[in-house]
């Protein structure tokens, strides 16, 4: 499943067998425990990194047999889809074959990479330690054979280790024992029913709410029809309304697509000339680290090189610059966030977020968008608005598993700052922001259906809501009636109502409870458009649903 919670290990070896142990002590003149070796375990498979490149196999079937250690890294719920880009990515560029440097580029540093892609961790510090202190030695050199044979050939070691394969082939040279075989048939078998079964339930719901949609536009198309004052141009916007229905209802028919497309801004930036401004500022202040992550970004945004381009630093030249609080650097800020915000329109963008799982550096900065010069807030809206264009990383601003950021004592979740940089930006006196912020609100509205989603609704007790939903769509629901307090044009007052609809359904009760306590009415906005009338309609429905609304 595409979506499940893994477990991720690290298996560490001894590739001395037990000499180091026994032997240090009189060769390097101190007491080590072992040369280790490691492999990352995900997925049912085993990856690590040698003179052959990476390199995956079974559990346990390296050429150093059963590991010595098994270290829990915790748990990633990274699709296997983006693992197969992400670790494609590092075979072609930074842990190719001819990469592998013994002391300085070795199984440790890649084991190190994975862990900290999938769960935000490193591995233990002693093990990345060791080369420079005992590799470099002359017993440690001996032990170079030894480590090429884990990506050696299987003919040679006897053991079958199987090359990169990640599109689900497998070819090995001797055959595994008929228990592993029967047993990895049942992992299969069972994957394969769990799927089948997820995808069931999805197309129940889908073919319910299309239902439901259908019914709803039915109802109003026979109600305008009743209607003597019907107008030939009303009957046309109908009978556009029901064919776009229809064609809704047809794209529905493929779980993968968008209901509706999502408002970003592509035409608004000139990723060339943001990326040189860039650079001209970054050449004032930047050092010989910062040059390199420009030459990176390069490759990325403007030869649209694959995000594998960006080097290990590259998050950390981000924070530098983005928690560098001189005033003489806002400009610099605001191009990097506009540089960015072209970089989020890229489909392969998620890898980058996931990198940050562990320091949240995007995040923090976004939960501080309060405290940013305007221009910076207005840059840090058009990135997080670019971010809804494909369905991971707006899947990744949803997340809800919560940290502690700097400064503060309430945890925090990207949904939360989400939600903090969509209010801030809405109900700010400047006309950008608002534009901006009502483009994001209407792009949380056309998600999904939040509390269906299958990330969160595993984390739930069985048959509530999520709470964190709840919280966030009665925060929203706020935001957007005390924007409607004055007075804006028809396409924010679209995206809003749009936004108001979709939250009284999620928090069913307490949204209601504050546009009748609250206001304004909604019928207040009949006659604007025939959209915005669509959707007035609903949201009477759902007040009149709720107790003591009448």
């Amino acid at each position: 499943m595409e979506d499940e919670t893994i477990e991720v290990y690290l298996h560490v070896y001894d590739m001395t067998r037990g000499m180091a142990q026994l032997m240090s002590a009189a060769i390097l003149g101190k007491q080590i425990d072992g040369i280790w070796h490691t492999g990352v375990v995900v997925y049912g498979r085993e990856y690590f990194f040698g003179g052959q490149g990476i390199t995956s196999c079974l559990p346990g079937e390296t050429v150093l047999g059963q590991p010595n250690q098994i270290h829990p890294l915790g748990a990633t719920q990274i699709p296997f889809s983006i693992f197969v880009d992400y670790v494609r990515g590092l075979a072609d560029s930074t842990f190719r074959p001819d990469a592998y440097n013994l002391l300085r580029h070795n199984c440790n540093t890649f084991s190190n990479e994975l862990a900290q892609f999938l769960c935000g961790s490193s591995i233990p510090q002693h093990i990345l330690d060791l080369p420079s202190e005992v590799l470099s030695t002359p017993f440690g050199q001996t032990l170079q054979p030894l480590l090429n044979s884990l990506s050696g050939s299987s003919s040679q070691s006897g053991i079958p280790v199987l090359p990169l394969d990640l599109d689900g082939g497998r070819t090995v040279n001797r055959a595994p024992s008929p228990g592993a075989v029967e047993l990895e048939r049942a992992i299969e078998d069972a994957r394969r029913d769990s799927l089948k079964l997820e995808e069931r339930r999805n197309t129940i719901l889908e073919k319910v709410e299309k239902l439901e949609k259908k019914k709803a536009k039915k109802q109003l198309q026979q109600e305008r029809q009743s209607s003597s004052s019907t107008s030939a141009p009303e009957k046309k916007m109908a009978d556009a309304s029901e064919a776009n229905s229809a064609r809704e209802g047809s794209e529905e028919e493929n779980s993968k697509a968008p209901r509706e497309p999502p408002i970003v801004f592509k035409d608004l930036i000139d990723v060339r000339k943001e990326y040189e401004g860039l650079a001209e500022c970054i050449a004032k202040v930047g050092q010989d680290d910062d040059h390199q992550s420009m030459a990176e970004l390069k490759q990325y945004v403007i030869d649209d090189e694959g995000s594998w381009a960006l080097g290990d630093n590259f998050l950390i030249f981000i924070a530098k610059w983005l928690n560098d609080d001189q005033p003489s650097n806002d400009r610099l800020r605001v191009q990097l966030l506009t540089v960015l915000a072209a970089a989020a329109l890229k489909d392969d963008v998620i890898l980058i977020l996931h990198q940050d799982r562990r320091d949240h550096i995007l995040m923090n900065y976004a939960h501080n968008i309060d405290r940013l010069p305007m221009s910076e807030q207005e840059a840090l809206a058009l990135f997080m608005c670019n971010l809804f264009e494909n369905g991971s990383s707006s899947e990744w601003l949803l997340y809800i598993s919560e940290w502690t950021a700097p400064h503060t004592t309430s945890p925090l979740s990207n949904i939360r700052v989400t939600t903090k940089v969509a209010v801030t930006a809405l109900l700010s006196d400047n006309p950008l922001l608002q534009d901006r912020g009502s483009a994001i609100i209407y792009n949380l509205a056309i998600k999904e259906k939040m509390e269906r989603t299958r990330d969160f609704a595993e984390l739930l007790p069985r048959g509530a809501l999520s709470k964190v939903f709840d919280d966030v769509a009665t925060e929203l629901a706020m935001a957007i009636l005390q924007f409607f307090s004055a007075e804006h044009g028809e396409e924010h007052i679209y995206r809003c109502m749009k936004g108001l609809v979709r939250f009284a359904y999620i928090a069913h009760s307490e949204v209601p409870a504050l546009i009748k306590m609250i206001g304004p009415d909604p019928t207040q906005f009949k006659g604007m458009s025939a959209r915005i009338d669509e959707l007035v309609e609903p949201l009477l429905d759902r007040l009149r649903s709720v107790r003591g609304m009448d």
